[in-house]
């Protein structure tokens, strides 16, 4: 009988071992993105990071930017926004939009972005950290950034999206992270807290969309930051799947639309070009989606040559 147990122990003991191996080496299990709380953009991905994350290389630099390291020597622009720019750990370094634009125009764009910033966010970020000899600014949003304000709620370390440290064990991870929400929702179904990102989807996916009493000041501030070092700021405005469906912004991106006539500011309206196969969910895009969007961020770089 002793000898059967340990058999069985030793067997569960090298099953466990193969199984923490496959989700480290192959999946990334343990090499999350980590992120840090700020008290003036909220939250921001750590800076010099290197991750393989389900197939995926996830790289920032020593700015908390997903991008190589500014580079004296180019010409630069910074493309800022939310997870729509960012591309989300399942996208690849380099099919980000911002790579591709990198290695096809020669000048380096610098992503700086994380999921559910805002305006407001980007604009924090650039006063505390400068605009690194940028030649202009484009801003990727979509119409709900129009009132999606800072609210300075905590999001890491709260959210299994938003991770402050690593798990020890992979298995840890997958039972944690993965397994045990899931089995919330579908067995107990329990309500799952939703990250911020998450939950943009799935208001958006009831027709409905958060929004405060103000329009974001970070449109104004990010105007003023580009004039005040003499540099052109654009904007993308990002349509949603239902507003694609629909064949016009709703009332929030017409404000935006509105807000960049009234400033004389440049937009183009992805809603012009953007098609359902470039999506991942109703917000993101997928690979084609980022090749679409390297494509329109270099037309609007050749409208500030």
């Amino acid at each position: 009988m002793r000898k059967r147990i340990g058999k069985i122990l030793l067997i569960l003991f090298f099953t466990l071992l193969l199984v923490e191996l496959i989700l480290r080496c192959g999946l990334g299990f343990c090499d999350a993105l980590l992120y840090q709380a700020s008290d003036k953009y909220e939250y921001i991905a750590k800076s010099n990071q290197d991750r393989f994350r389900f197939g995926a290389r996830i790289r920032y630099n020593s700015y908390s930017q997903r991008s190589e390291e500014p580079d004296t020597i180019k010409k630069r622009i910074l493309g800022i926004g939310d997870s729509v720019i960012f591309g989300g750990t399942w996208m690849d370094q380099d099919s980000l939009a911002t790579t591709l634009f990198t290695k096809e125009t020669g000048v380096q764009m610098l992503n700086i972005s994380a999921g559910s910033w805002g305006p407001d966010n980007c604009a924090a970020y650039l006063r505390d950290r400068g605009v690194f000899g940028a030649k202009a600014i484009i801003l990727v949003c979509s119409s709900h950034d129009a009132y999606d304000c800072m609210s300075f709620t905590p999001v890491v370390g709260k959210y299994p999206t938003y991770p402050e440290q690593q798990y020890k064990f992979a298995i840890c991870e997958l039972l944690e992270r993965y397994m045990w929400p899931y089995i919330k929702k579908i067995v107990i179904q329990a309500k799952l807290q939703l990250d911020p990102d998450a939950q943009t989807i799935a208001m958006h996916r009831r027709g409905v969309v958060k929004k405060t009493a103000f329009f974001n000041v970070g449109f104004d501030e990010l105007l003023h930051i580009a004039d005040s070092v003499k540099i052109p700021f654009a904007i993308y405005l990002h349509a949603e799947q239902g507003e694609i469906e629909a064949g016009r912004y709703n009332e929030m991106g017409q404000e935006i639309i509105s807000w960049a006539k009234q400033k004389n500011v440049f937009l183009l309206q992805g809603i012009k070009t953007e098609q359902k196969e470039m999506y991942r969910d109703v917000i993101h895009f997928n690979t084609l989606g980022q090749r679409h969007l390297a494509d329109c961020l270099e037309e609007m770089y050749c409208s500030f040559k």
